[in-house]
């Protein structure tokens, strides 16, 4: 075992390291944490839309009551989730200005930054064409679009949506970049020591705006002039990143990962999620739009797949194993551990078990501990994937205890919690060997010191 986890430190480990030190990937980790209460709260209200569609026999009430006021309470879900790229973009803004502030020693404002930032993002999203020599505003009113002074409309206006969040994450890293160069290179306007810090702030940006506008607009040009927009660009190497991610093998490589990360010590599913959460975020949004208009073509892998159906209990879907510590450890350590964790561990929190048993460099943990939420995975992709479970349309709180967040993020449908037990339930039986050879090495461990205590007493 001491040659595995050597190829995991040399060739996971320590290049995974290297790219969650990197400024980019802690941004985004942040907007990611930053946007939870957003999708959260904004998907509740659309489970409270499509509620009667899990259950029939709710229709007349709600026709009666909710469905006369369902254009007042979608808004939440609109100016939530239906703009979740204006959020990830301003928060990536601010993260990256105070991070190139505290490390670059830049005097950089990182509500500036934001700002900026959120201002390139704009000036993306509307719809340009260059014809004859102009270049104009796709104006486009059909059946199937709507695009009103280079506006496309959805809900709202679309590219705010889901479909934005990696523009505005490349708008940010551009903005961010261009204050900083300008403030390195003096590039900004000085103001007296006697004007008011907040003035000097709004100054010392001044610059760096046009520069920033000037930029964004000549790309934008470049782009249109070309038959294209930055929209289009990303979607060439992104749509293979998530063509890739939304396949069954794309899923054994991402908890792969996450699971061999944690087993020598990194938080896998913190670095690993910062790269999916725009995707998953992404599809969470299509599967609704798609089944609004009776679709079937679902994406398995969106809103909370992750923590509904693969690590329940938390990273290496562990709950299991700390029922068994619970109910069938004969050694104290594990007795006393499950009692501690099970708390948790319903909440989907299980930093007790993996420094506590432990999982990180434990020989007798790191198998089922990736093996478990890659089966369990595969399992729920295909049950989705095949049409047998509802796809998640809706985001929940991830520490919400097995089969409710299934039921809820799908909108009710009840096969959901069926499944979630069923994952749990296959994980836990991969660990059943494992836990038993482990339980009964440190219940053995525990039977030597006791004796050696006592002789020595004696």
């Amino acid at each position: 075992m001491s040659g595995i986890f050597n190829f995991l430190e040399k060739y996971i480990m320590n290049p995974m390291a290297k790219v969650s030190t990197f400024r980019f990937v802690r941004a985004i980790m942040a907007a990611g944490m930053a946007s939870i209460p957003f999708t959260i709260v904004g998907s509740m209200f659309l489970v409270l839309a499509v509620l009667p569609q899990a259950f029939p026999a709710l229709q007349g009430f709600w026709d009666a009551s909710f469905v006369r006021i369902n254009d007042l309470y979608m808004i939440a879900n609109t100016f939530t989730m239906g703009v979740l790229a204006v959020y990830f973009c301003f928060v990536m803004g601010y993260e990256l200005t105070k991070i190139r502030a505290e490390e670059d020693g830049l005097n950089l404002d990182p509500m500036n930054g934001a700002l900026l930032s959120f201002m390139a993002f704009l000036f993306t999203v509307p719809e340009l064409i260059f014809e004859d020599g102009y270049m104009t505003l796709v104006q486009s009113i059909t059946d199937s679009e709507h695009v009103i002074n280079g506006i496309r409309m959805g809900s709202f206006a679309s590219r705010l949506g889901t479909s934005g969040i990696f523009t505005g994450i490349l708008m940010a890293c551009l903005a961010t970049w261009l204050y900083a160069l300008c403030v390195k290179r003096n590039w900004t306007i000085k103001m007296p020591d006697s004007v008011p810090a907040g003035v000097v702030k709004s100054f010392t940006a001044l610059i760096p705006t046009f520069v920033i506008v000037f930029v964004v607009l000549a790309l934008n040009a470049v782009l249109v002039m070309l038959g294209y927009d930055i929209y289009k660009i990303i979607e060439v190497p992104f749509s293979f990143v998530t063509d890739l991610v939304n396949s069954w093998y794309g899923l054994i490589v991402i908890y792969f990962l996450i699971g061999a990360l944690w087993c020598v010590g990194i938080h896998g599913a913190n670095i690993i999620t910062a790269f999916t959460n725009p995707i998953v975020l992404a599809n969470m949004a299509i599967n609704y739009e798609v089944m609004q208009a009776g679709g079937s073509n679902f994406y398995a892998y969106a809103g909370e797949f992750n923590n509904c159906y693969v690590t329940i209990g938390g990273s290496g879907a562990t709950l299991g194993l700390v029922l068994m510590m619970v109910f069938m450890a004969k050694s104290e350590q594990f007795k006393v551990l499950g009692k501690v964790s099970i708390a948790p561990a319903i909440f989907n929190i299980n930093e007790p078990i993996i420094f506590g048993a432990p999982i990180i460099y434990n020989p007798y943990m790191i198998i089922p501990f990736i093996l478990g939420p890659i089966v369990s995975a595969l399992i729920a992709f295909f049950a989705i994937d095949l049409g047998l479970v509802s796809p998640m349309i809706a985001q929940v709180p991830w520490p919400t205890p097995v089969g409710i967040g299934a039921f809820l993020g799908t909108g009710g449908d009840v096969k959901a919690i069926f499944l979630a037990l069923i994952c749990i339930t296959v994980a836990t039986i991969i660990y059943i060997p494992f836990f038993k050879a482990y339980d009964t090495k440190l219940a053995n461990e525990e039977a030597e010191k006791a004796k050696e205590l006592a002789a020595s007493a004696s």
